[in-house]
């Protein structure tokens, strides 16, 4: 249920062959930076304008001049980075993603048609394909006591050895606005979460988090 097989589409995303190489996606948040790097050095100088050191643009993409884009970094064709948004650093946004209005990356991959459209914080975190955060809504990277992360599934505790993980949002996940994803979040393909939510531990695939913490399946 948690493994990148179960969550992604790799088909969508510049980073196939880099999370090809993990069984679960949370092992992969380390070597982000480097990997952006190398792919960056790879890229088509036609298609793209290393517009800074390591910070490499489609030339389709749109860029306000009020964002700062930190290294190393890659924005994809045709997506868009809006008004005062703060990428940090060591972030790959898909082709046809929406970074938003005082909206902050850091340490993340994208994957295509991800929206993270208002003031949302993103860390340490990967977003699949279609999936879209709300407004508001952010990904909680750090635990208050500072302690490890591990990812809650009913009764069991998986370990990460992190210190800081976001979360990890399937393909086609819908975030509402103004909810929190807690330290270790893994949430399955086609999910929603209703805003306001405080969300932790594993959510399974067409599900419904609700206000309240109750989950319930999505019925086709």
């Amino acid at each position: 249920m948690y493994q990148i097989t179960d969550l992604y589409d790799l088909e969508h995303t510049q980073a196939k062959e880099y999370l090809s190489k993990f069984t679960y996606p949370w092992q992969a948040l380390a070597g982000i930076k480097d990997f952006i790097i190398e792919l960056g050095e790879s890229l088509d100088q036609s298609e793209y304008t290393e517009v800074s050191e390591h910070v490499w643009i489609h030339k389709s993409a749109t860029v306000f001049p009020s964002a700062y884009i930190g290294a190393p970094c890659i924005i994809g064709p045709r997506s868009e980075v809006r008004h005062c948004a703060f990428i940090r650093s060591s972030a790959l946004v898909g082709a046809d993603c929406v970074v938003g209005n005082s909206c902050e990356l850091k340490n993340v991959i994208l994957f295509d048609h991800v929206q993270t459209p208002h003031y949302n914080y993103v860390g340490d975190s990967i977003l699949g394909y279609y999936s879209h955060m709300g407004a508001g809504s952010v990904t909680s990277n750090v635990k208050s006591d500072k302690n490890l992360v591990t990812i809650r599934d009913h009764d069991e505790k998986i370990e990460t050895g992190l210190k800081k993980f976001g979360a990890m949002l399937g393909d086609y996940v819908e975030v509402g606005c103004n909810s929190v994803l807690n330290p270790g979040t893994v949430i399955g393909r086609h999910s929603r979460v209703y805003p306001t939510s405080s969300v932790r531990g594993l959510v399974d695939e067409k599900s419904i988090w609700k206000n309240d913490g109750t989950v319930t399946k999505i019925h086709e």
